[in-house]
């Protein structure tokens, strides 16, 4: 069992996050990562749209939204890393927030790094509300398409935070902590990417596939996907290691932790603007 252990804990200074390498130019398994999670999460939506006979959505709507959600995910993202975790750097250093190089000392190849997954989430938002503005039951027939097949994709987006060996988590005493490379105290932490994987990714998906057809109110559950996803991930927050130039930002709170309560009061509302408020929302989808 030792021996185990051993090879566990230092798992991540045998992995090379870089898939391939010509001159300056890297690729890396974290974009991958990403190739795989928009390809699943789009496979499992038109796999409903076919299967599930009550959606009158059809594949070309679907290929449509799904491009501007991707868009919408990556510009987010990006912006969202930027404004909320970095802004004072980027100000100094705006070139860096869409070129794939660093000009602080020299230039050099880094690719872009840095995503926001609640930049994401906005810049998905504000992709999809214009493309869907004028059809607001296509908009939330297609949020109760999207929704529940997400999660999994950020499974992908965490253990490819985790060949990277980055977004670590807190010291621990704990045999399953990991030696990171990224970390300059070579002290055993919470390898936080998997326990990110595993509830925001795994766990997520299936309690929402499994309710997926059994809220009928339309809209609703993009409500019970933020309240989730928000709760899950504010207490796996105290797990991850903050982002050094922030620390802790408000009463032993991370900026995550932060935004996350944000995303838990939008998704309480959305619920009960959903159930409550919205006059089609007694409509119920049939089966």
């Amino acid at each position: 069992m030792e021996q185990f252990w051993q090879w566990w804990q230092h798992l991540p200074t045998r992995i090379d996050p870089v898939l391939l390498q010509i001159g300056p130019v890297r690729l890396q398994y974290y974009g991958l990562m990403y190739l795989a999670a928009f390809g699943l999460t789009y496979y499992l939506v038109i796999r409903r749209v076919k299967t599930e006979k009550h959606w009158t959505a059809t594949t070309e709507q679907v290929q449509s939204l799904m491009t501007a959600l991707i868009l919408g995910v990556l510009i987010g993202g990006r912006l969202g890393y930027v404004i909320f975790y970095n802004p004072g750097y980027y100000l100094r250093h705006p070139l860096e927030i869409v070129l794939p190089f660093r000009f602080s000392n020299g230039v050099t190849f880094s690719g872009i790094s840095g995503m926001s997954y609640h930049g994401g989430l906005l810049g998905v938002i504000i992709a999809a509300w214009p493309a869907l503005r004028s059809q607001k039951g296509l908009f939330l027939q297609m949020m109760d398409l999207i929704v529940p097949a997400a999660p999994l994709g950020y499974t992908f987006g965490r253990i490819g935070n985790f060949i990277n060996g980055e977004l670590y988590g807190r010291v621990t005493t704990k045999p399953w902590g990991m030696f990171f490379p990224l970390a300059a105290d070579n002290r055993l932490r919470h390898p936080s990417q998997l326990y990110e994987a595993f509830f925001e990714g795994l766990f997520l998906f299936a309690l929402l596939w499994f309710v997926k057809n059994r809220i009928k109110v339309p809209g609703a559950i993009l409500g019970a996907y933020l309240i989730g996803y928000g709760v899950v991930r504010f207490f796996i927050e105290f797990f991850r290691q903050p982002d050094d130039h922030l620390g802790l930002v408000f009463a032993s709170l991370s900026m995550g932790q932060i935004l996350c309560l944000a995303m838990i009061l939008m998704g309480l509302i959305w619920w009960r603007t959903m159930i409550y408020l919205l006059p089609n929302s007694k409509m119920k989808r049939s089966q």
